[in-house]
């Protein structure tokens, strides 16, 4: 029996513990968590701290107790979204809906404010300017979950910062402000705005009904898909820099590669009219993020050899 299924026999209170885990791992989504914590330390290693030894990166307390508050804190932000969303979710995802059901709205609320108070706490281990920033980002994500989302631009332009926010926590903190790590920054927003665009497309069904004014619903398929092409071809900037700066290394096939799949995706994009269109170039979005957290690890051989090989 599949946790689905499980998910409609079961009422909150009885369900089996381990059930309620895995209903919980779904409404925090773990697995997005996890590729942000393996994200900051590879950026830590490759980008923000290239000179510095591998064990001294990994053994810095300080980047650990950031990691840590950035788990507590965006797993707190996606119950409070689960939250506000969870009506419109039995539209556009009803089956994750079903499995998110198992636990109660009330023990979310709960664990909410848990996870952001343990987020504040470990970050004020670090500094209190570090404590400030953890405070701001809890306050901005359930702002745009409460409101923000709901509007055009505000909602677009909102996701896609504070899905940046964990990456800029750790710049803050090893203070590397070179030209390619905001060519980097500027690629990934880009990316994201992409993709904050075709949740919409994928969603405007839940979305119109409950009206949260996203840019499809307010104006229509065909605007949003121009705008798509739009950052699609503006997204090709930042890759043509990166490709001019020979410290990227073997990322440069990452990119080469990115290109002609942001080229596909526009072709497919034209030829989408259902949600499951739109899903399959949502699902190809999500590739692409991970292909390039992990392409993170080969952005100069140098920076392996020094890390890895020599002490």
């Amino acid at each position: 029996m599949d946790l689905l299924e499980i998910a409609k026999k079961n009422s909150k209170k009885n369900a089996p513990i381990y059930i309620k885990l895995l209903s919980l791992f779904s409404v925090v989504r773990g697995y997005n968590i996890a590729l942000i914590v393996i994200a900051q330390y590879l950026a830590s290693i490759f980008i923000f701290s290239p000179e510095k030894e591998l064990k001294h990166v990994l053994l810095d307390i300080n980047l650990y107790f950031i990691v840590l508050s950035t788990i507590c804190v965006i797993a707190s932000g996606y119950i409070i979204n689960n939250f506000y969303d969870f009506e419109a979710d039995k539209i556009n995802r009803p089956i994750k809906a079903t499995i998110d059901s198992i636990v109660a709205q009330k023990t979310k609320l709960q664990l909410y404010f848990v996870l952001n108070f343990l987020g504040v706490l470990i970050a004020f281990l670090v500094s209190w300017r570090a404590a400030l920033f953890f405070s701001v980002y809890i306050f901005l994500i359930w702002f745009y979950s409460h409101k923000l989302k709901k509007y055009p631009l505000t909602g677009l332009f909102s996701a896609a910062i504070l899905a940046i926010l964990p990456f800029f926590a750790v710049f803050v903190y090893y203070k590397n402000f070179s030209e390619i790590i905001f060519t980097h920054a500027a690629f990934l927003f880009f990316i994201l705005l992409i993709r904050e665009l075709i949740k919409d497309l994928e969603g405007i069904k839940g979305n119109f009904i409950h009206n949260y004014q996203t840019i499809a619903v307010k104006y229509g398929e065909y605007f949003t898909k121009i705008l798509i092409t739009i950052l699609v071809f503006l997204t090709l900037n930042p890759i043509y820099f990166l490709l001019k700066y020979p410290e990227i290394g073997g990322m440069k096939y990452y990119f080469y590669i990115s290109g002609v799949v942001l080229f596909l995706f526009v072709l497919l994009l034209w030829f989408s009219k259902s949600k499951n269109n739109y899903t399959l170039l949502h699902f190809v979005l999500k590739m692409m993020l991970l292909a390039g957290v992990f392409s993170l690890a080969l952005i100069d051989y140098s920076v392996i050899i020094n890390k890895i090989l020599l002490k």
